[in-house]
């Protein structure tokens, strides 16, 4: 039997997202029902792969050591809830750099599909701005849309979406395991 994943994207998705960074552990706090659902997830046999755009460290707003503690956090309390992480798959370019893996570009769903020799299109990658729907476009993996962080917005800006969207993480994830 083939090993089941689901790719997440973090800020918006999984914790409440800033205009201004999540620089530091102190600023990282999730969504109600998001640890919930990455457990639920385990509980039902996915991995759990996050996949994040991290140009906070490129600007230089937070160094490497601060965003492996800000990941801690995450992991640990996605642990407090019986739920696993695992892996993290970031991006520390900003858009200026012009790099192949800063979401709409789909390295870093094209890299974790390497390391794990597993095709995308029977993936779902799911994220609340316009640049994840294009990087699993992009990396022929499945999208759904959640309206946390910027969805509502991504929405209502992009009303041609016809991915499937849903209120929150926890929702998505009911859809994905029935």
């Amino acid at each position: 039997m083939t090993q089941a994943y689901v790719l997440l994207d973090r800020d918006g998705v999984i914790n409440v997202d800033s205009d201004d960074y999540i620089k530091s552990p102190e600023e990282w706090h999730p969504i109600p029902g998001s640890l919930e659902a990455i457990a639920l997830f385990n509980k039902n046999n996915y991995k759990v792969i996050v996949i994040t755009n991290q140009s906070g460290l490129g600007r230089g707003f937070y160094g490497e050591a601060t965003l492996s503690k800000i990941h801690q956090k995450m992991v640990q309390l996605v642990n407090e809830k019986g739920g696993k992480i695992d892996a993290i798959y970031y991006c520390p370019h900003t858009q200026d750099d012009n790099c192949s893996c800063r979401k709409p570009n789909p390295g870093l769903l094209k890299r974790f599909s390497t390391e794990n020799n597993r095709s995308l299109s029977d993936l779902f990658f799911i994220g609340d701005k316009l640049a994840d729907l294009q990087a699993a476009e992009a990396a022929g993996a499945k999208f759904i849309l959640v309206k946390t962080g910027k969805g509502e917005k991504t929405l209502i800006n992009n009303p041609e979406i016809s991915s499937p969207i849903f209120k929150n993480l926890y929702e998505a994830a009911k859809f994905i395991i029935t």
